[in-house]
């Protein structure tokens, strides 16, 4: 019974990981009933480890994992998915980096989210056979926005709430999270204009289900607004800029 109490089964993705000790690992992972979870990885950095190639980066791992006093440890680890074109393409390995960074800063330890797992897992799968990742990542951080309770109001003014009407002089204002009517975005000297086409792709994104959202076609312009409009919500939610967002502009740069 008491082994029972000390070891738990869970499925695992590998959003972080870094070296400890001599031969450990520690291990950043996301769980289905467990949440965000750091884990050790005993002697994995050894040639000889079982271990070691279940536990790299972007994987699905099923792990057996015993109760330790500092860290859980990994006793045994099995891989479910590996997602392997992450790991063969620097641009696709760059963006599972940004989508495992986001779930690892909105997401608390031991706080269990399994539709944010989920997504994650889909995710990274579509990720790797995707020719161009813009839409799986825009979909991907609407979506994980609603699940960790910052969903961004693009239905109604968020100081009036009435309906916004489909006019091309609705703003967005970071502070109040959403979009606000052309009265009251006037008010905000910090709100920013809301194209309606912009709107409209925000709307989409969120709303629609993947299936939907995968045939979009949108013009390079609206692409920058979208993309640049989501990135401003999402480092003023979390008050920081994200290192891999960086690494992606330095890529682009050169690419």
């Amino acid at each position: 019974m008491e082994n029972r109490e000390r070891l738990y089964r869970t499925d695992a993705l590998i959003l972080r990981r870094s070296d400890f000790g001599e031969a450990d690992r520690l291990l950043t992972v996301m769980t289905p009933e467990y949440g965000k979870l750091r884990l050790l990885a005993k002697g994995v950095r050894k040639t000889t480890s079982r271990k070691a190639g279940h536990v790299e980066l972007f994987m699905l791992t099923n792990m057996l994992v015993a109760r330790g006093r500092t860290f859980d440890i990994v006793s045994q680890a099995e891989i479910v998915e590996a997602y392997r074109p992450l790991r063969e393409d620097l641009d696709k390995t760059s963006h599972a980096y940004y989508l495992a960074e986001l779930v690892d800063r909105f997401v608390e330890e031991h706080d269990p989210n399994v539709p944010l797992f989920e997504l994650l897992a889909l995710s990274l799968a579509r990720l790797g056979h995707a020719d161009d990742p813009f839409l799986v990542l825009r979909f991907f951080e609407l979506h994980l926005l609603s699940l960790t309770g910052y969903q961004p109001q693009l239905h109604f003014c968020v100081v009036c709430q009435e309906a916004l009407e489909p006019v091309d002089n609705n703003y967005f204002h970071l502070p109040d999270g959403g979009a606000l009517c052309p009265t009251h975005g006037q008010t905000r000297p910090t709100a920013q204009i809301l194209p309606l086409v912009v709107l409209k792709v925000l709307r989409y994104l969120q709303t629609e289900p993947w299936e939907n959202v995968a045939g979009l076609q949108l013009n390079p312009a609206t692409r920058r607004h979208v993309e640049s409009l989501l990135l401003e919500y999402i480092t003023f939610v979390l008050e920081r800029r994200l290192k891999s967002v960086d690494f992606l502009h330095k890529l682009r740069r050169l690419g």
